[in-house]
């Protein structure tokens, strides 16, 4: 009994060292990807508001126009 007594205390360190590095490598991916999402959620929100702007720009635009066409007076008739 004394030999498993032994035996359980020096896998049990080796089980929990490996056990931890599990969980650190675990926790670098997942940071990792975290990370990468939050990257990529970023340069599309940004992409988003640009086109935003744009389309903003755009109907600004053609809102003056129209209004340039309503007040010119309409040529001899």
């Amino acid at each position: 009994m004394s030999e498993n007594g032994e035996a359980n205390t020096t896998t049990s360190p080796t089980a929990t060292n490996s056990a931890d590095d599990a969980r650190q490598e675990l926790s670098v991916q997942l940071e990792d990807l975290l990370n990468t999402l939050s990257n990529k959620f970023a340069g599309v929100s940004s992409e988003i508001f640009a086109k935003m702007d744009e389309m903003s720009r755009r109907l600004d635009n053609l809102e003056s126009q129209i209004m340039a066409g309503k007040e010119k007076p309409n040529g001899p008739a």
